[in-house]
């Protein structure tokens, strides 16, 4: 309490009149009206947003169900019985004996080659060149394995490095024709498959490379030497079916790439330099830099499946043969441009394309050609393709209404 001085100089008496209390101060309700409509409004807007995630899954279940449809057709007017073939996909790639683990051993890699072009993507380049890669990845695989010397986990580990430094200079040139003479990184990858192509090939056929010593393998014959029994992966049986160990590999590595491209910012600054490298150059993302790094991080995945598929079993038998890759760089494009960069997605998608490529050999028993799977592929490819193309062209639409309206 202090203490006033009256103009004569003497103190004046305290002022003991006790202070009002102060109620705290609260906002007002809000009217009973107001209330409502704000609660309308969150309830109109949860159900246009189920309505379009119901309308969404319709269109996917007619465009997948449109395709089996056509794939039908196509069956029986070659011949076949449409219940026949598909019965007998679903026994060479899940019902039979054992055909799980080999549908699983070939959606391994299809999973670590789409893993790689959903980062490619992420930054908006378009890595098309994964074939070369994972034939690269798995020469260098085999190099080190077959030269290396060493207790067999530690030449296992090094050749599954070894792996991701062979796919990851391959895509290296490409990006280094990108960001240092302006070369589209599409035509620069697509030519580098063959380039590789004939270098492996030009390796399976000098000894002092990868070439097998000539004891104990046919004339002419080009493969290299087959990987130690300790520097193989160890592969598990489960229920009559045996799979390598590769699988919980690329599971950790498709969860870790999920967090990274969602939680980090390095996985915020590559999805802004996808989205608008304009807008990206101006805060700070450099091109060079985080493009360079996502093409270079794409062709190591695809190196790793190569070195994966080498040293898992389930191609080649362990050894490095002309047309190794059998086309598991393609596919696994196919399989990221189905999963429309979702990692998520990309694993039901590799195991999908897993089952139709095992369960093509079964087709022979049918009287259809096994080459039909590649047709059934196709379609369905271009069924999960439809749907996002028709939303994007309905939303669009209604922007270009909305912006007519407003003015």
């Amino acid at each position: 309490m202090t203490t006033e001085i009256e103009s004569d100089g003497t103190p004046a008496a305290p002022d003991t009149t006790p202070a009002e209390p102060t109620s705290p101060t609260t906002s007002p309700a809000p009217e009973p009206g107001e209330a409502t409509a704000t609660s309308g409004r969150r309830v109109g807007a949860k159900l246009a947003k189920l309505g379009s995630v119901s309308e969404t899954f319709s269109l996917y279940a007619v465009c997948i169900a449109s395709a089996l449809a056509l794939s039908a057709i196509l069956v029986e007017a070659t011949g076949g019985s449409a219940t026949e073939v598909f019965s007998a996909l679903l026994d060479g790639s899940l019902r039979g004996p054992g055909r799980i683990g080999s549908s699983i051993g070939v959606a391994v890699p299809l999973l670590l080659v789409a893993l790689g072009t959903i980062v490619s993507n992420r930054a908006g380049l378009v890595n098309i060149g994964q074939e070369g890669q994972v034939f690269l990845g798995a020469a260098f695989a085999a190099y080190v394995g077959a030269e290396l010397a060493g207790p067999g986990p530690l030449v296992l580990v090094a050749l599954l490095v070894a792996g991701v430094v062979g796919g990851a200079v391959w895509a290296g040139i490409a990006a280094a024709l990108k960001y240092g003479r302006s070369v589209p990184e599409v035509l620069s990858t697509l030519l580098l498959v063959t380039v590789g192509t004939q270098l492996v090939g030009y390796g399976l056929k000098n000894q002092w490379l990868l070439l097998a010593p000539s004891e104990g393998r046919a004339n002419r014959q080009q493969i290299s030497e087959q990987l130690a029994p300790d520097t193989r992966l160890p592969r598990i049986t489960w229920f009559g079916n045996e799979f390598p160990t590769s699988l919980f590999l690329a599971l950790v590595i498709a969860a870790a790439l999920a967090f990274v491209l969602a939680r980090t910012v390095w996985g915020f600054r590559l999805q802004m330099l996808g989205q608008n490298p304009r807008t990206a150059h101006r805060a700070g993302v450099a091109a060079p830099k985080y493009g360079g790094a996502a093409l270079v991080a794409s062709g190591a995945f695809a190196g790793l499946a190569g070195a994966v598929m080498l040293a898992g079993g389930d191609f080649g038998n362990y050894t490095l043969v002309p047309g190794f890759p059998a086309s598991i760089g393609w596919t696994g494009l196919l399989v990221a441009l189905v999963a429309r960069q979702r990692v998520s997605a990309a694993i039901v998608v590799a195991v999908v394309f897993a089952c139709l490529r095992t369960g093509s050999g079964f087709l022979a028993a049918t009287g259809v050609e096994r080459r039909v799977t590649d047709v059934v592929q196709g379609l369905l490819v271009l069924a999960l393709l439809i749907p996002p193309a028709l939303l994007f062209l309905r939303q669009r639409r209604r922007q270009q209404s909305a912006a007519g309206a407003a003015t």
